[in-house]
């Protein structure tokens, strides 16, 4: 009997965390329908939710509060990093585009902002394609960067990650998602984050 050879090994997903932000219209049901949006993508598996957070502001204080979350994701790994995480990236730019975010000044406010914090273990920096580049006319950069380069001193970032990943200490860091957290918690104040739900389901509770 003749065994056919082998085909390629199936790659195993990767598993991505992506931050989520919105502070115009119902902010609340906004990240509601781009949990559910980020769930319907292609190949992807969601894998567990952060808590929903109230967050003030950054960069531009005169604006309204943020309400920011976190989703762990199992999406495809791609023929390589680069590329996996290039095609994760225009998935979360095309649900930008769906829930009408509009362009403006870099922190000012945002329909819907979706940022690829971590795409597994890996370090990437990856020029990025036409439809990747940032809605933000004051923060154009060419390069997708993995780990996101602002996600360690961003406390509306570190808040919701270290309800998925307290232990994690992601490639280039010298700490745990959890020990920045509350490095900022105490530069910040605890004022700067407000937990306002827990996933039940289908939406955050109130």
């Amino acid at each position: 009997m003749i065994t056919p050879p082998a085909g390629p090994a199936p790659r195993i997903p990767v598993r991505a965390h992506v931050g989520l932000g919105a502070n115009v219209g119902d902010a609340r049901q906004t990240l509601v329908a781009a949990v559910h949006a980020l769930a319907a993508l292609p190949g992807a598996r969601l894998a567990a939710i952060s808590r929903l957070y109230l967050t003030r502001p950054v960069g531009v204080a005169d604006q309204p509060e943020f309400h920011n979350a976190v989703v762990a994701l199992d999406v495809p790994a791609g023929p390589d990093p680069e590329r996996g995480a290039l095609a994760l990236l225009l998935a979360l730019k095309g649900i930008e585009r769906a829930f009408g975010r509009q362009r403006r000044g870099r922190w000012g406010p945002r329909e819907l902002d979706l940022d690829l914090l971590l795409f597994g273990d890996e370090r990437i920096s990856v020029e990025r394609p036409p439809d990747g580049m940032s809605l933000d006319p004051g923060h154009r950069d060419r390069l997708l960067v993995v780990p996101h380069p602002e996600a360690r001193d961003r406390l509306f970032v570190l808040a919701p990650l270290a309800d998925l990943a307290p232990d994690l200490v992601p490639p280039g860091w010298d700490e745990t998602v959890a020990v920045a957290r509350d490095r900022r918690l105490v530069a910040e104040g605890p004022g700067a984050v407000q937990v306002v739900g827990e996933w039940a389901g289908e939406a955050w509770s109130a």
